[in-house]
């Protein structure tokens, strides 16, 4: 009698055990859809700024009939396109399940909406919730720490964690052809941003990062950010 009462009771255990931790499984794959459009133009773009390798935008302008100087163009609208459209599944898919996290979801597929809304102008809206999910471990606190990056360089205000950069076309003073400019935004107490860094989770230094970028890493005064960002807007 004791063993079979405790032999159904280690069966109850779990059960309870893999009902707390069986995935959605139909979401997971809604999910992992989303994130292969998400990536697709992306990848390209990121490609042939990198390598300047022209063989998938030389693909594309086949197919839909375009002139190689189209594509850039072509390319960045249709990207934009679609995300209009995931983050709107997405904001779909918060209102019924709250957001995906690892528990419902998975490893790294709790990664796809933060994503998506990093790529949308609803960063503000989102914010709060990435953050809680963030303290919950639902999702790696370092994305939580980028897209709060993010969200302070629209705002115009240094960020905490550099992994934002900017680029932008600036009249040169000499000759008044417009002259790419690039940099990290400016850092708060920037002479720890490394610390925070490796804090939050990131597995380079804010000067690794900025290598990534194609960026070479100097501390900057917002003061500066914010003058060349004008200069950029000014007609030539």
């Amino acid at each position: 009698m004791f063993r079979a009462l405790y032999i159904g009771l280690l069966s109850l255990l779990a059960t309870g055990c893999l009902a707390q931790t069986t995935l959605n499984q139909g979401l997971k794959q809604e999910l992992n859809s989303i994130d292969a459009e998400d990536q697709k133009y992306r990848i390209l773009i990121m490609r042939q700024m990198l390598t300047g390798a022209p063989s998938g935008y030389d693909s594309i302008a086949r197919v839909v009939h375009l002139t190689p100087e189209q594509v850039g163009p072509y390319v960045s609208q249709r990207m934009l396109e679609l995300d209009s459209v995931n983050i709107r599944r997405i904001a779909r898919i918060i209102t019924q399940y709250g957001y995906p996290g690892k528990t419902l979801v998975g490893e790294p597929t709790n990664e796809v909406a933060l994503l998506v809304i990093q790529h949308s102008n609803r960063i503000p809206q989102y914010l709060p919730l990435i953050k809680k999910m963030a303290a919950k471990g639902e999702i790696p606190f370092y994305l939580y720490a980028r897209m709060l990056d993010r969200q302070l360089m629209y705002e115009g205000k240094e960020q905490l964690y550099g992994t934002q950069g900017r680029s932008f076309g600036v009249p040169n003073a000499q000759t008044g052809q417009r002259e790419n400019v690039s940099f990290i935004w400016p850092i708060q107490d920037a002479a720890r941003v490394n610390q925070r860094r490796k804090k939050a989770g990131f597995d380079s230094t804010v000067e690794a990062n900025a290598q990534r970028l194609g960026m070479k890493y100097k501390p900057m005064a917002l003061a500066e950010a914010r003058a060349i960002e004008q200069a950029s807007a000014a007609k030539p």
